[in-house]
């Protein structure tokens, strides 16, 4: 079983989220792609907008299983029976941060005969030497990372994290993925009443307007 560990704020979740975790999937034939709403994030001075309960019930709307249909570039992608939510970056009791690297393992103990991989994006990749325990992280799971339309990744920018051979062979590029929806031109848009059609998940969209989040 291919099972890629997906983790992020998702304030909020919307349609660019769903469309990489389906190229990732196609592309790696990865079995299931865990949604994972970070409660602590360590490395973003900002904490999130929305709490953590509304952005993990966000994720359950946006991957709830439904049938596959085909879309259109403006349609809202259909949602994907290998999406599923995780609470393993679920906030502490103690307040302390949230580490992927602590994810990995315990989903490693949790999946001992799966095949581990961390779906992230090219800028966030490239930050790995500010991450807990970079060369574990490695070891645990392989990495798909995915190049954004305004920060296409090549090869020299990844000399500086002086990966090993073997470490570079774990380390995957994905580059079909075309999608220029921000969570944070998102919430500005939310906040003056765009109801934002088409780029969030209807039964997102619906609880943001149900719950009056980023007004």
């Amino acid at each position: 079983m291919r099972v890629a560990f997906f983790g992020g704020t998702f304030d909020p979740i919307h349609r660019g989220h769903l469309r990489l975790a389906s190229a990732a999937a196609d592309a790696f034939a990865l079995d299931r792609v865990l949604f994972a709403p970070v409660g602590n994030q360590p490395l973003k001075a900002e904490s999130a907008v929305a709490s953590f309960a509304d952005r993990l019930e966000m994720a359950r709307l946006a991957c709830n299983p439904a049938p596959l249909q085909p879309t259109t570039s403006n349609q809202q992608p259909a949602t994907d029976p290998r999406f599923a939510v995780s609470t393993l970056d679920a906030p502490r009791a103690d307040g302390t941060p949230n580490y992927t690297v602590d994810s990995l393992a315990a989903l490693a103990r949790e999946l001992p005969s799966a095949s581990l991989y961390v779906l992230t994006g090219a800028d966030s990749f490239l930050d790995l030497g500010r991450w807990r325990s970079p060369d574990r992280l490695l070891e645990l799971a392989e990495w798909i990372v995915v190049s954004r339309p305004d920060f296409p990744l090549s090869e020299s920018q990844l000399a500086p994290l002086a990966l090993t051979p073997a470490q570079r062979a774990r380390v995957h590029l994905l580059t079909t993925v075309n999608e220029e929806v921000s969570a944070t031109d998102l919430r500005r848009r939310l906040q003056v009443g765009d109801p934002c059609h088409g780029l969030l998940p209807p039964g997102v969209a619906s609880y943001i307007q149900s719950h009056h989040l980023y007004r």
